[in-house]
């Protein structure tokens, strides 16, 4: 008998069961009367428990730390002990398999990356159509907003659609000051190789068969994997691009990100530059003559301040 509840609920069987006072059963148990007394004045949980619930069902793979942030979003006053209570009460923990840890060798201390697109991680995932015809994905994150700044879906995705789609992204964003990505042939074709070239960008691959020097699009992947593809029957092409900008819109701007302190990938990039020229460029900027202008956020440029340099002291390249 540790916990005041099953003390409790042994002072009320000694009365109920053996017939004696309840002064006599606190002085047994070593209990204090004003504790078999007391009667919870907590609120009731039926509101959070239902919206509980049904986040729940909506986000299967989110834990508790995570639903508490969408609680939170929706007004409910609560805290993350009553979240876990309520959590563990319906029984909706996600099991994971962990993995057998193994010693490894001395380890390379890796770069630290403090401004948005210092660095761009790039991966590939793969999935099949309920046909059983495969079909690739191609993500490119920023490692420091953990902003999805490109997610698409194809039956085949080559390095001349890598450059393509990298080509697209400089031209919205600005060159990054670094891209890291494994040795897979399509990011060591000659395509990429001569868009480096040509660029002049600093492309950074992992060593073979060390995927945690790529950390940042492993973890991405992870966690498209586990909420997205298994989540998702595909049953053609266009509807797995159509559910997977609906995820990455819903990843950027709605989804709490741990390692941002809870907030969303669109939220932390809004610290450094406003979320519309990283992620939806229709909304440019006009210049007087109505023409619209869009502003190179690149490594070299944005301060610590959160102000670019290049805006203060150089005019605005059209778009």
């Amino acid at each position: 008998m540790v916990t005041p509840a099953v003390r409790r609920k042994a002072a009320v069987h000694l009365v109920t069961g053996h017939q004696v006072s309840q002064r006599r059963a606190c002085r047994v148990l070593g209990l204090g009367r004003s504790s078999v007394r007391y009667r919870s004045r907590r609120e009731p949980d039926g509101l959070t428990r239902e919206r509980l619930l049904t986040l729940a069902a909506e986000r299967r793979r989110f834990g508790y730390r995570r639903l508490t942030v969408l609680l939170r979003r929706e007004g409910l006053r609560v805290n993350h002990k009553r979240v876990y209570r309520l959590y563990r009460e319906e029984g909706l923990a996600v099991r994971r398999r962990g993995g057998r840890k193994r010693a490894l060798g001395a380890r390379l201390a890796p770069m630290v990356y403090e401004r948005p697109h210092q660095a761009w991680a790039l991966d590939f995932a793969s999935d099949s159509l309920a046909c059983g015809r495969r079909i690739r994905f191609l993500v490119v994150i920023d490692v420091v907003t953990k902003l999805n700044l490109l997610s698409i879906a194809d039956t085949s995705i080559s390095g001349h659609r890598v450059v393509r789609e990298l080509s697209r992204l400089v031209e919205v964003h600005g060159k990054p000051g670094r891209i890291i990505s494994d040795n897979g042939t399509e990011f060591t074709s000659n395509a990429v190789l001569g868009w480096c070239q040509e660029r002049c960008v600093d492309w950074c691959y992992i060593r073979p068969g060390k995927p945690v020097e790529n950390a940042y699009a492993e973890s991405f992947i992870g966690r498209l994997r586990d909420e997205f593809l298994n989540e998702t029957l595909f049953l053609s092409l266009t509807q797995a691009r159509a559910e997977l900008a609906a995820w990455r819109e819903d990843y950027n701007h709605v989804r709490p990100h741990g390692a941002l302190g809870w907030r969303t990938p669109a939220e932390h990039a809004a610290r450094w530059c406003p979320v519309d020229l990283l992620d939806k460029p229709a909304g440019l900027p006009t210049t007087p003559q109505g023409q619209q202008t869009a502003i190179f956020f690149s490594s070299d440029v944005i301060d610590r301040a959160g102000v670019s340099s290049h805006v203060r002291h150089q005019p605005p390249r059209l778009y």
